[in-house]
């Protein structure tokens, strides 16, 4: 659901130079009264140690899990409900994004992805959370009923977990680890397609450089995208939300700076040939089809997705989404006949595989999302 551009110091450089700037590089100091990042990373990724006797400290604490989920442009699209017994979770329409989402369909993806974090983290905080989708007014409700704890890998991968936007090892994954992916993903009615033959990622490689283009020719989508780019550290903490260009290995420069360059560096181009080097680096892609082409079916796609997510973080493997197949709406049926389900909606395309570990995103203060 997050995208990214690719720039290389050396391109980084000339640009600066050519533009009158000096050629600045990560690590440009935050504004006055705004936290380090390297704080705000600190503080943010982590488990919290919370009294399970305290039963709002506790349910505050499953909301802050739920945040660490991702969303589209890191757009943090909800807003959440604290009941005695329930917690809900609503779509916050404020944070659309119209030219990339014009049917919501990765917000309410957003929602599921935030959903299941909360499951896992309520197990581990000796409760169980039952979901139900309310679709008259929009919302997911989370009943919790006490039970056994149970600390899971899952639950300990959600603060590892990251949308890693860098080449991987090109390394294949073992059998093994194929089926423990497939296992986290099941249920919902959620459909998962692994591909890892070479020719069938090459395949898919088509198709996200078709929709690539597309979108790259699309001024809307393009003015959209900057406007959730975070270029400097003390932008992304002050804000704590959008892509920080550094998450992507960008250099980190003044937002003035970013805003200036971004048409030298984000070029179809650019783009096209990135996309190339890491779909030709990962494991494998992963396609998952939500059994109904509706919110409840994308929050059922939500949540298989961060399942195997989470697994996969559990594993050492990394992952990536490659949504443009699915985002360019005429593209779309071309690319169900290819996985051979024509009629059906793909909802989320995803590389994998093992690679660096990135700067990871931010996300608001909790009193931001509390509904």
């Amino acid at each position: 659901m997050q995208r990214s551009f690719r720039v290389t110091r050396r391109r980084f450089a000339t640009a600066s130079l050519a533009a009158g700037a000096p050629a600045l590089l990560p690590g440009c100091a935050p504004p006055a009264g705004v936290m380090p990042y390297e704080e705000a990373v600190r503080a943010l990724w982590r488990h919290g140690a919370v009294d399970r006797g305290d039963a709002a400290a506790v349910r505050r604490e499953l909301v802050r899990c739920a945040t660490l989920a991702p969303s589209s442009h890191n757009t943090q699209c909800w807003r959440f409900g604290i009941e005695p017994q329930a917690i809900t979770i609503l779509p916050d329409l404020t944070r659309r994004c119209p030219a990339v989402d014009p049917d919501d369909h990765h917000l309410f993806v957003s929602l599921g992805c935030a959903a299941e974090n909360l499951v896992q983290a309520a197990r581990a905080h000796g409760l169980e959370a039952s979901a139900r989708f309310d679709g008259a007014n929009k919302l997911l409700r989370l009943a919790l009923e006490p039970t056994a704890a149970q600390d899971s890998p899952l639950f300990q991968a959600i603060p590892r977990r990251q949308s890693t936007r860098a080449e991987y090892d090109g390394r294949p994954l073992s059998a093994d680890e194929l089926r423990s992916l497939e296992r986290a993903a099941a249920g919902d009615g959620v459909q998962l397609v692994l591909l890892t033959g070479k020719p069938a990622l090459e395949e898919v490689l088509a198709f996200v450089v078709q929709g690539n283009s597309a979108q790259m020719n699309d001024p809307a989508f393009v003015d959209e995208l900057r406007a959730w780019i975070r270029f400097s550290a003390g932008d992304a903490v002050r804000l704590g939300d959008g892509l920080y260009s550094a998450s992507s290995g960008n250099p980190s420069v003044p937002a003035w700076l970013g805003r200036l360059m971004f048409g030298f560096f984000f070029t179809e181009k650019g783009e096209n040939d990135k996309y190339a080097r890491q779909v030709r680096s990962s494991a494998g892609i992963a396609v998952f089809v939500g059994p109904s082409d509706d919110p409840a079916g994308r929050i059922a796609a939500g949540r298989a997705y961060e399942r195997f997510a989470l697994q996969a973080t559990a594993l050492g493997v990394r992952t990536a989404h490659l949504n443009q197949p699915v985002e360019v709406a005429a593209l779309r049926p071309a690319f169900a006949g290819f996985l051979g389900l024509p009629g059906r909606r793909p909802d989320l395309v995803l590389r994998f595989g093992r690679g660096p570990t990135l700067p990871p995103s931010l996300r608001r203060p909790l009193q931001a999302v509390l509904a």
